[in-house]
């Protein structure tokens, strides 16, 4: 039985992988910025936390870690998203994405890792995206955050040595899930408009057709059980998550724009 501190675990990816944990008998507290919105599950301890109120942040995993005693695994995931042109984007709507998907997160991970660094001993998911390597049209602060995010987590892969606390970039593709009814939405007028909705319908058909959460939370049960996890995981269908990175990975640049505008329709 393992030690689980999960953000984001309402709904979604979050929700699924709480249920699947509590299900192999792992204790989860799971955080919500409205706890009563998770459910009621034996294993499930609620954690109250807004990621985007930066004064949560340590208080909620802090009250946490003493009710836990240890927390074996961190799985940051919670999300949000925006979704309009990137030329519009105002200071607020970048740095909320980044409060909410970076720093929130690094933050819990720092806290996580000054715990596990004391027992040498410890495993970390920091669910990102393939949007990071594969980004989403209009969405150029999601986009952005979680690259950051990714590359906040190869970094301390590497400074972390020999250390025997793991550390993963889980990223998925596209995951069904209520994450689109939720996105904020910029204005839709201009001479971007037509360009804007045709993504828009690719974004929701890719979604409809998508894996549903589940595949996501297999994915975390398999790393719990690995004790030398890959350093990233992508998941997802098979086309977006395995066949499009590999074959954009050694395409220039002029390239991968080209076809990421033919796969969007703009």
């Amino acid at each position: 039985m393992k030690h689980v501190f999960l953000t984001g675990a309402s709904s979604g990816i979050g929700l699924a992988t709480a249920r699947a944990l509590v299900d192999v008998g792992h204790q989860v507290w799971g955080t919500s910025r409205n706890p009563d919105k998770l459910p009621r599950l034996e294993g499930l301890h609620p954690v109250q936390l807004d990621l985007w109120n930066s004064g949560e942040v340590d208080p909620a995993f802090l009250t946490a870690l003493r009710d836990a005693g240890d927390f074996d695994v961190l799985i940051n995931n919670a999300g949000s998203g925006h979704f309009g042109a990137g030329e519009n984007l105002s200071a607020a709507d970048v740095a909320e994405q980044f409060q909410i998907l970076f720093f929130a997160h690094v933050r819990l991970m720092q806290l996580a890792l000054a715990a596990m660094r004391r027992r040498d001993h410890g495993l970390i998911v920091n669910v990102t995206s393939l949007a990071a390597r594969l980004p989403v049209p209009f969405m150029a602060a999601y986009n952005s955050a979680k690259a950051a995010m990714a590359a906040f987590t190869m970094s301390i892969q590497l400074e972390l040595g020999d250390s025997k606390v793991r550390i993963v970039d889980l990223q998925p593709a596209d995951i069904r899930t209520p994450f689109n009814k939720s996105v904020a939405k910029g204005p839709l007028s201009g001479a971007s408009d037509e360009r804007i909705m045709k993504t828009w319908r690719t974004v929701e058909a890719n979604m409809a057709a998508a894996p549903e959460p589940e595949l996501v939370a297999r994915q975390v049960l398999r790393l719990l059980d690995n004790n030398n996890p890959p350093p990233r995981v992508t998941v997802g269908d098979m086309f977006q998550s395995k066949i499009a990175p590999f074959l954009l990975r050694f395409l220039p640049q002029r390239v991968q724009v080209w076809g990421l505008k033919k796969y969007y329709g703009i």
